[in-house]
């Protein structure tokens, strides 16, 4: 994704920014082949009623209101749907975090200003003196977001949004009868397991094994796949709370 170029919408007050994303993708891309020539498949745009390939010119978008039946919509009238003021982030409101369930956060991009801001100084020290986030409305690409902006060390991050429609999260009753023994081990099971968030020690274990065979494999050699230990399952809740703080003392 290119950089993008955006200005911050405060009160009267716009700070030019230039929007990255944060978040790279490190999975390891693997194409599609005939197993036959091992030939790379293609994609190809094809009409079934027509019979033949098409051009992107000659594509529109469709909304099926019933089976089979379109209502269709060109360029044109999609882009008159677009929200004004569309390349600002404005600000809507400031709020605490707290107030955000994490289950609501999509995507982060930094914010870094664009030229030597006064504003953009100003805007992250009023973020940090108040400790709350901005909730701003963006559009990114084609999609219209809310979104918050953010104090960081490194300067403001913008993470993104799902609406409430998207996120499906179902209430349940949690009125288990649980013992005051049983609470008890569990708490002392968490304190055993107690640590504290080191992203730089965690790694992709899968992504690791597919490099190393991808080596193995350049070098001529197989590829030995890891043994897996079955687990022994307890299903006593005592039982288990007791043989997992054995094991880890």
């Amino acid at each position: 994704m290119p950089n993008i170029h955006s200005n911050i919408s405060f009160g009267l007050v716009n700070i030019p920014i230039v929007m990255n994303p944060i978040i790279r993708n490190n999975d390891t891309a693997f194409n599609q082949l005939h197993q036959k020539c091992l030939n790379r498949i293609q994609y190809i745009k094809y009409c079934s009623h027509c019979k033949t390939v098409l051009k992107e010119s000659e594509i529109i978008k469709g909304y099926e209101y019933a089976k089979d039946e379109y209502l269709t919509f060109n360029k044109e009238e999609l882009d008159r749907l677009r929200p004004e003021n569309e390349k600002e982030i404005e600000i809507i409101s400031f709020i605490p975090i707290k107030d955000i369930d994490p289950s609501y956060f999509e995507k982060s991009y930094m914010l870094e200003k664009e030229n030597k801001s006064k504003a953009y100084h100003l805007f992250c020290e009023a973020l940090k003196k108040t400790g709350r986030v901005a909730l701003a409305k963006t559009v990114i690409g084609s999609k219209f977001y809310y979104c918050i902006l953010r104090f960081t060390p490194s300067g403001i991050i913008m993470t993104t949004l799902y609406f409430e429609e998207e996120v499906n999260i179902k209430e349940q009753e949690l009125n288990s009868r649980i013992s005051e023994k049983e609470l008890a081990l569990a708490v002392q099971l968490i304190d055993s397991l107690k640590g504290s968030f080191e992203p730089e020690k965690y790694r992709d274990e899968y992504q690791d094994n597919i490099k190393n065979a991808i080596e193995d494999k350049l070098n001529g050699k197989k590829i030995k796949g890891q043994k897996k230990k079955p687990k022994k399952q307890v299903s006593d809740l005592m039982e288990a709370l007791e043989k997992s703080l054995k094991k880890k003392k």
